[in-house]
């Protein structure tokens, strides 16, 4: 008993970990409205070293439609520029000094299909985790019942469980994927 809890637990907190991942994936998709998390991701060139650009200034959102970030060293201002420019954002930073002000522009339609399809293949990502964390599970399962730990009847029944579990996470994250297509769609 006390070891199928753990298994269970250990399979909880693995198939969480997944959908925590599947929302910071979607929180960095760009969908028109401003968000510091579009930016989370994004590495400059300072200091002979790529950093994070969270490590080079502070990024706020101003407005619904805008970013900036205040960059702490003057001499890195063009880097961050540069970096924000570059990236797959579509972005167009304009620079104020030691201020960075970033607009973010309306989607056209196909940059919305796009997305749409980025979110999917996250979605379909994380599934498959919580498929191979379920896999995971029930070879555990299976072997405490070889090694005579569990009989017939509770395997059954705690793969049961295992699989309940499973589809109320894939559930959720269907979920989560509809509502970011929606948020897509709306902006």
């Amino acid at each position: 008993m006390a070891a199928f809890d753990e298994i269970k637990q250990d399979t909880r907190t693995r198939m969480e970990k997944t959908t925590d991942s599947l929302k910071k994936d979607f929180s960095g998709l760009r969908t028109g409205r401003a968000s510091t998390a579009l930016l989370d991701g994004l590495m400059v060139e300072a200091y002979g070293a790529m950093t994070p650009l969270v490590q080079v200034g502070t990024v706020s959102v101003p407005e619904a439609r805008m970013l900036s970030v205040q960059v702490w060293d003057r001499s890195l201002v063009k880097a961050v520029e540069k970096a924000i420019r570059s990236s797959e954002l579509g972005l167009n930073p304009m620079n104020d000094g030691q201020l960075i002000r970033i607009p973010i522009p309306p989607l056209n339609e196909e940059r919305r299909i796009e997305l749409t399809k980025v979110a999917a293949k996250y979605t379909e990502q994380a599934r498959i985790a919580v498929r191979n964390i379920r896999r995971d599970a029930m070879d555990a399962v299976k072997k405490m019942q070889k090694d005579g730990e569990i009989s017939e009847d509770e395997q059954k029944k705690y793969e049961t469980e295992i699989q309940t579990l499973t589809d109320s996470t894939i559930k959720a994250m269907d979920e989560m994927l509809k509502a970011k297509e929606q948020e897509i769609k709306q902006v």
